[in-house]
């Protein structure tokens, strides 16, 4: 099993959509960045937890699961770059193969130390091209594939049996 871990306001830094969204509204980078990862994680089917300071955000929140991503929030007098160690420690074994995602380079060298894998803001945006490329090629594929009737039917008739067929009235 392959754990990502994402340092969120590290990479959210790093990646110049975001950046310019965090400028203009920080929780809006961090949604756009979970919905990412999100995508991540379906493609890759690798478990995806992205770790954000919590000397951001009012009050103590929670962790949470948003579209099937692990949120975390640091406690208070936590970093995130501690939260990250603990989770890289607790995760990693023989049959998990932890992945941090971080352009912090003393923080690469930690959780090297620990048995864990290191991924750059850059080659996580990279991947992420890779995965969006991948996603858009399945729905292609799936959308040439799909069937079609052998009679020729108004656009009007197609859809109403495409409701029938989806259970809606």
């Amino acid at each position: 099993m392959d754990v990502l871990i994402v340092d969120g306001y590290n990479i959210i830094g790093a990646w110049p959509e975001l950046k310019n969204l965090r400028d203009a509204r920080l929780e809006d980078a961090r949604d756009l960045l979970v919905e990412m990862m999100a995508e991540y994680r379906a493609y890759t089917g690798w478990r995806v937890i992205v770790v954000f300071d919590a000397q951001y955000v009012p009050g103590i929140p929670k962790p949470e699961r948003r579209r099937d991503v692990e949120v975390v929030f640091t406690r208070e007098n936590e970093t995130a770059d501690e939260r990250i160690e603990r989770l890289a420690s607790e995760l990693g074994s023989r049959r998990t193969q932890v992945h941090v995602a971080t352009s912090d380079y003393t923080e690469q060298r930690i959780i090297f130390a620990q048995g864990a894998l290191r991924k750059s803001a850059r080659e996580l945006r990279l991947e992420m091209g890779d995965v969006r490329d991948g996603i858009s090629k399945r729905v292609r594929e799936i959308r040439d594939n799909r069937p079609f009737s052998k009679i020729p039917l108004s656009d009007e008739v197609a859809e109403i049996f495409e409701k029938w067929r989806r259970g809606h009235k």
